[in-house]
């Protein structure tokens, strides 16, 4: 076999690995996903009565604002 072969088999197989391994990862993140939703407005509420708060909707807008920025950085 000549080097150009084996240079093309282990590109296409490369290839072939971060395709495969992509769609695994995507399909594995949101079947995640769908079992674990990311937390929401009603998911707070009733965290913070939990703890013995009586949670304002400013204070719960508040909270959501600061997670998401969390989230963006």
């Amino acid at each position: 076999m000549s080097p150009i072969w084996v240079v093309l088999i282990a590109l296409a197989t490369l290839i072939i690995g971060v395709a495969l391994g992509f769609f695994i990862a995507r399909r594995y993140m949101m079947n995640y996903l769908k079992k674990n939703p990311p937390i929401n407005e009603q998911m707070l509420r009733t965290m913070m009565m939990q703890m013995g708060q009586k949670p304002s909707q400013k204070k719960i807008n508040q909270m959501m604002r600061a997670m998401n920025n969390q989230q963006g950085k």
